[in-house]
C-alpha cells in the first residue's frame, strides 16, 4: 500500500510540472509576438458578428498569431474581447494583448468612391479634390506636372500627365487623399484598360501614343455619343494629315477657368495666336485637352475610312458629316449650327 502511495503522489507531481510547464508555455506563447519589430502594419478586417474564438484561426491564417489555442487560453485569461466590425491596422510584431486592444479600438474608416468625369482637365480634378478637402487648390496640378515621379509601361511626357489620367470611379480614404497615389493608380488604369491591351495595334497605326492621346481627348469633349467617334477621328485625322485645320472648338476653351465661360470662349476664338485654336493654327493642339476614355482612345486609333471633310450635330446631339464645303453649309442652315 506504502509503495502505492508514492506512486500515487509522484504521478501527481509530474502532472503538477507537466501543467505547469504548459501553462509557462501558454503564457510565453500570449506575451510574445510571431514577428520581427519590423514586421509591417497590415490590414485584418473582423466581419459583422464574427465570435472572437473565430478570430483565431482568422489571425493564425493573415500571419499574425501562431496558433488558434493559445488565442482561445489568451481569451479565456482575458475575459472578453469586444472587437469592433470593420478594418484594423496591426501587425506581427504585436503580442495578443496589442493585438486585442487594436481589434477593440476605432475599425479604419472605409474609403469613399471619388469619380473623375471623362474629358475633366487636370484643373476640373483639382477642383473637385479641393472642394472635398482633400487637397489644397492647386496641389493635384502640380503633381500631375512632374511625370518623372510617377512609373509607365509606356512614355509619359515630359511635363504634364493631362490626357493619361483615366477617368474612372476611384475609391480612396475618406480621411484624406494621397495625391502620389491616386495619380499612380489613374496612369496604371490608363495602362491597363488601353495601352496594354492594344500595344501592338498602337505600335501599328503610325501615330504616336501622344497623338491618339491628344486626339482621343479631342474627340471625348467634340462628340458625346460613343458609336460616333470613330467617324469624327476619320474626319480629323485626314485633315490633320493634309495639313488643314481640325476646327475643333472645345480646344479653345481648355485654357478658360470655366469650360462653359461662352464669353471666354469667344475672345479666344477671335484670338488667332493663341495655340489652342485649332480654327487657325495647323496640326494637333499642344496636347490633350482632358481625360479620354477608352472609347474615345480606340476611336483614334481605329478611325472610320469615310468621305467625308465635315461634320456638324443638331439639337439632338446627332451626327451630321458631309463631303465639301457647300453641303457643310446647306447643313449649318437646315438646323442652325453656327
Amino acid at each position: 500500500m506504502k509503495k502505492i502511495l508514492i506512486g500515487l503522489t509522484g504521478l501527481g507531481m509530474l502532472a503538477g510540472l507537466g501543467a505547469g510547464g504548459a501553462f509557462l508555455w501558454m503564457e510565453q506563447a500570449v506575451a510574445g509576438a510571431v514577428g520581427p519589430s519590423s514586421a509591417p502594419d497590415v490590414e485584418f478586417t473582423v466581419s459583422k458578428g464574427t465570435s472572437a474564438r473565430a478570430l483565431g484561426p482568422q489571425l493564425v491564417q493573415q500571419g499574425l498569431i501562431k496558433d488558434a489555442n493559445v488565442w482561445r487560453y489568451f481569451l479565456w485569461r482575458r475575459g472578453a474581447l469586444n472587437a469592433k466590425a470593420g478594418r484594423h491596422l496591426v501587425s506581427a510584431r504585436m503580442p495578443m494583448a496589442q493585438l486585442a486592444t487594436a481589434l477593440e479600438g476605432v475599425p479604419i474608416p472605409e474609403d469613399v468612391p471619388f469619380v473623375v468625369i471623362e474629358g475633366w482637365r487636370l484643373r476640373d480634378i483639382d477642383k473637385a479634390l479641393a472642394e472635398k478637402g482633400w487637397c489644397k487648390s492647386g496641389e493635384y496640378v502640380k503633381a500631375a506636372s512632374e511625370p518623372a515621379k510617377f512609373k509607365a509601361a509606356f512614355p509619359l511626357p515630359a511635363t504634364t500627365l493631362e490626357g493619361y489620367l483615366y477617368p474612372e470611379t476611384y475609391q480612396v480614404p475618406v480621411a484624406g487623399v494621397d495625391l502620389h497615389t491616386l495619380i499612380q493608380r489613374q496612369l496604371d488604369t490608363f495602362g491597363e484598360r488601353f495601352f496594354a491591351p492594344n500595344k501592338a495595334e498602337i505600335e501599328k497605326s503610325g501615330r504616336t501614343l501622344h497623338q491618339l492621346v491628344t486626339m482621343a481627348s479631342m474627340l471625348e469633349r467634340e462628340e458625346p455619343m460613343p458609336a460616333q467617334r470613330p467617324t469624327v477621328a476619320g474626319i480629323l485625322w485626314k485633315r490633320f494629315d493634309k495639313n488643314q485645320g481640325l476646327g475643333v472648338d472645345a480646344t479653345s476653351r481648355y485654357e478658360l477657368e470655366e469650360w462653359n465661360d461662352r464669353k471666354a470662349f469667344l475672345a479666344k476664338l477671335r484670338d488667332k495666336d493663341d495655340p489652342w485654336n485649332t480654327r487657325t493654327r495647323i496640326g494637333l493642339p499642344p496636347g490633350p485637352i482632358g481625360a479620354p476614355t477608352v472609347e474615345s482612345l480606340l476611336a483614334a486609333a481605329r478611325p472610320e475610312e469615310n468621305p467625308f471633310w465635315y461634320y456638324l450635330h443638331d439639337a439632338t446631339k446627332k451626327l451630321h458629316p458631309s463631303k465639301n464645303a457647300a453641303e457643310h453649309e446647306a447643313l449649318r442652315a437646315q438646323f442652325n449650327v453656327y
